[in-house]
């Protein structure tokens, strides 16, 4: 069901299905795992036997949540399992924090979160994965006592997009980055994948403007940068509303054609924007698996079962780089994914 092109993406459908747990201690390796490469994962669940209640915990309320709610669903279906999905409306670690609290009180056997502040957020973490099984998904805790961790490798995608940069700006070009805050560590690792990738073609970073979600902020960002640095000929935009939000200030300062765009993840504004060429590219990385494979993990973990979490504690999705050329069949299949066609 979930392919996303593949004819494109036949490396990670092997990936997928050939799994090597990876030693600890690599920032870059983990395993990778696929509903639709693993279909005897599926178990028949009895009516009459008590159904495992899990919860997944997201950072915000961007529309990139809907698909990781989507896989979520499936992997209900799919293991038998009762899954509690919560959005912190205000996307704040306050909220976050609130949450957690209530759902332990719950007694779910199990809780994936993508932390928004890690490194503040770490006793909060400890002290919910002494009370139930805590996995980290989309944006990583590594020095809690978390699990594993289910979703990109965020410095690779970086990489990723540092090379949609190259492909769109000549060298030595100056690049504004656009983020809610760089706080979170998949923030902080994009950056930093991007950062290497263009520092041998000169490319500058001249800021970073940070949002915290605050989606009129973001546009205002854009424009604001636009009158401070004339120059600019590419905005990155590091999280998945930020696409849409330099779109839109680029084009309220009249500047749609002049300035690059090059962001992440596949909001309908986001395609539609590649599809219509003011948006080089888009980075997508696969919250349907995030929401299906942390729901079964969860499980597994609540039956007592460790055999999927590697050595290293990492199950890293792939990602793929979206361009005017491969647009419209990833937006068709993803349509299908959310029951939109």
């Amino acid at each position: 069901m979930y392919r996303y092109l593949p004819s494109l993406f036949l490396t990670v459908i092997l990936t997928f299905v050939f799994v090597i747990p990876m030693g600890c201690g690599s920032k870059q390796q983990g395993t990778s795992t696929s509903p639709s490469a693993n279909p005897q994962q599926k178990q028949t669940v009895s009516p009459s036997a008590k159904k495992v209640k899990v919860a997944f915990i997201t950072n915000n309320a961007s529309d990139f949540w809907k698909i990781a709610e989507a896989g979520t669903k499936k992997a209900s279906q799919d293991f038998g399992v009762d899954v509690i999905f919560r959005i912190p409306s205000a996307g704040t670690a306050e909220q976050q924090q609130q949450i957690l609290q209530d759902l332990i009180t719950l007694g779910v056997a199990g809780i994936a979160i993508s932390p928004k502040d890690p490194e503040n957020q770490t006793e909060m973490l400890n002290d919910a994965a002494q009370k139930t099984n805590l996995i980290t998904q989309d944006s990583d805790a590594p020095n809690s006592l978390r699990k594993c961790y289910i979703g990109t490798n965020n410095f690779d995608a970086g990489v990723e997009a540092g090379k949609l940069v190259q492909a769109c700006t000549p060298q030595g070009s100056k690049i504004i980055i656009c983020v809610g805050t760089l706080d979170a560590q998949n923030a902080r690792d994009r950056l930093e994948g991007l950062k290497k990738q263009i520092e041998s073609t000169g490319h500058q970073i001249i800021d970073v403007r940070t949002d915290e979600t605050d989606r009129a902020k973001a546009i205002a960002n854009v424009q604001d940068a636009l009158v401070r640095y004339p120059d600019v000929a590419c905005f990155v935009g590091l999280w998945s509303y930020n696409g849409p939000a330099i779109l839109n200030g680029v084009r309220d300062s009249g500047k749609l054609g002049q300035v690059k765009i090059v962001c992440f993840d596949e909001e309908d504004e986001t395609l539609q924007g590649v599809k219509d060429g003011h948006i080089y590219g888009t980075v997508v990385q696969r919250p349907f698996e995030f929401g299906y494979q942390s729901v079964r993990i969860l499980k597994e973990l609540a039956e007592g079962n460790t055999s999927s979490v590697p050595e290293n504690k990492q199950i890293f999705i792939p990602t793929l780089s979206i361009t005017k050329e491969n647009v419209d069949a990833f937006w068709s299949e993803l349509k299908q994914i959310l029951g939109k066609s």
